[in-house]
């Protein structure tokens, strides 16, 4: 029997549809109410308070959209096509450090301009490192145990695109990144001891890179102790813990934040978790964090069922996006917090970013059809 998305009898998980509806829709608000001030000051927003609002709104559409065309591919089809599509995404790493060609912003070159919009090669990696882990892991089963031929060749690849995000400079990326081929090759079978040896020296990796780099070391001085510095290294990280210090419980209330007033550094993006804080207090970031809990331990969920109908390239896929949106988001919000020394990366499907909203949604997407596929087989269909 020929697979049809269209049959009725083959319900999709709505508990997970609306978790990350509900997630993107908080997101959208909670944008709106950390940029209206900022927006509506700036020359370049044409100081239109819904500037960001608009733009965001767009790039959930665009999502959304991506997402409906995702959710249509069969998962072979995505196995099939995921070392091209990898290698595309080392293309897109090295187009954008050409000059030129990659728009350099605040020091790093991580955008290829598309008009008036920016698209950013890291946030496409990181579904691309999914897919092609998953792929490289299924294919060299047999070899997991053997180091020349299970775990060295993914290594040098991921070495090479690992000095193309530093190129940029992209950390946080680069530690997302690793972390997801790490997991996936962990739960692909990877040889314990081989991967303990990887975990050591990939912490000494990090570790050297952070003494050697003046600006990372700054941040991580700053994290140690805000206070001491807080109009220097530790602004970020003072601030936010002012504003979580203002919510208290139930937060000043939708809107009325003090610290998105151009006092909290990139407010609708990196530290959007310290807006929810100030205005919605613990209840609103205890509901955030419920709600993405849920997200990520579906997402297991629907690896282990794959894996037990012995569809193992998408039980990794699904595991390796739960790594994923787990990983980005408990560093997130470990930053706004002060758990984690400050770094750069976005709340999943919640803060303002083109790139990144599409890319969540579309892994989302990809995980409904894997979820999708479960439940024909399980009704006795064949793909």
């Amino acid at each position: 029997m020929l697979y049809n998305p269209g049959r009725r009898d083959t319900a999709i998980d709505q508990a997970l549809v609306w978790t990350a509806v509900l997630l993107a829709a908080i997101g959208l608000v909670m944008v709106y109410s950390a940029s209206i001030a900022m927006a509506e000051a700036e020359r370049f927003t044409g100081f239109r308070p819904h500037y960001f609002l608009a733009r965001h709104g767009i790039y959930l559409a665009a999502g959304l959209a991506a997402g409906a065309v995702a959710f249509r591919v069969p998962v072979r089809y995505w196995q099939a096509a995921a070392p091209w599509l990898f290698m595309a995404g080392v293309g897109l790493l090295i187009l954008v450090l050409i000059p030129g060609v990659g728009r350099e912003v605040n020091g790093a070159r991580r955008w290829i301009a598309l008009g008036p919009l920016g698209f950013q090669p890291s946030e496409v990696m990181k579904l691309l490192v999914v897919l092609y882990a998953a792929d490289y892991t299924v294919r060299k089963g047999a070899f997991m145990d053997d180091l020349k031929k299970g775990f060295l060749p993914m290594f040098s690849v991921m070495f090479f695109v690992a000095g193309l995000l530093l190129r940029e400079p992209d950390f946080g990326a680069l530690v997302v990144v690793t972390l997801i081929a790490m997991a996936i090759l962990f739960l692909g079978g990877l040889n314990w001891r081989i991967f303990a040896v990887l975990a050591v020296g990939l912490a000494a990796a990090f570790v050297v890179l952070i003494v050697s780099s003046p600006y990372r070391l700054q941040r991580i001085l700053g994290f140690m102790d805000p206070w001491s510095d807080a109009y220097g290294k530790g602004y970020q990280l003072s601030h936010s813990l002012i504003a979580f210090g203002r919510g208290e419980w139930l937060g000043v209330g939708l809107g009325a934040s003090v610290e998105k007033l151009f006092y909290l550094p990139e407010a609708h993006t990196d530290f959007l978790l310290a807006v929810i804080a100030e205005e919605l207090g613990f209840a609103g970031v205890a509901a955030v964090i419920a709600l993405f809990l849920f997200l990520i331990v579906r997402a297991f969920a629907v690896g282990r069922q794959a894996a037990s109908l012995e569809r193992y390239y998408a039980a990794l896929v699904a595991q390796g996006i739960g790594v994923w949106l787990a990983a980005q988001t408990f560093i997130n919000m470990g930053v706004n917090m002060g758990l984690l020394p400050t770094k750069g990366l976005t709340l999943p499907l919640l803060s303002f970013g083109g790139t990144g909203i599409v890319m969540n949604c579309v892994s989302v997407a990809i995980l409904l059809r894997i979820d999708f596929e479960n439940r024909y087989l399980m009704r006795g269909g064949s793909l």
